[in-house]
């Protein structure tokens, strides 16, 4: 069965303190309707973007380690899902329901297929 990734995309001011008990219990239910359903392989928040290290090669093979994002955007990953799903409408019948218990956008991607030897 084909995985996705669903990714909560938040602010780069996102403050996590200012999720009420209302969210908290929504993406607490929506885990539990998920891990039910068979669809959760894994689940996890990440901290602010700010306190990413990024990592780059240079030219002459040095790789260089930077803090925060490596891409300048208003907002970031802030937490995600891996789903067991039969295909993208099943992915993102599941993302409908992670953006109303997260308040927040949310990107579904298929994972990319490595062919069998």
């Amino acid at each position: 069965m084909p995985q996705y990734l669903v990714a909560i995309h938040h602010p780069d001011n996102y403050d996590p303190s200012t999720e009420g008990e209302t969210m908290v219990r929504d993406i607490d239910l929506l885990n539990e309707e998920m891990e039910a359903a068979g669809a959760r392989f894994f689940a996890g928040g990440l901290q602010a973007a700010p306190r990413a290290k990024s990592l780059r090669q240079q030219l002459g093979g040095e790789v260089v380690v930077t803090d925060g994002p490596y891409i300048e955007t208003k907002e970031h990953i802030g937490g995600f899902w891996i789903l067991d799903a039969a295909n993208m409408d099943e992915a993102v019948a599941w993302g409908r329901k992670a953006v109303v218990a997260c308040r927040a956008p949310v990107e579904v991607r298929e994972f990319l297929a490595m062919p069998t030897e």
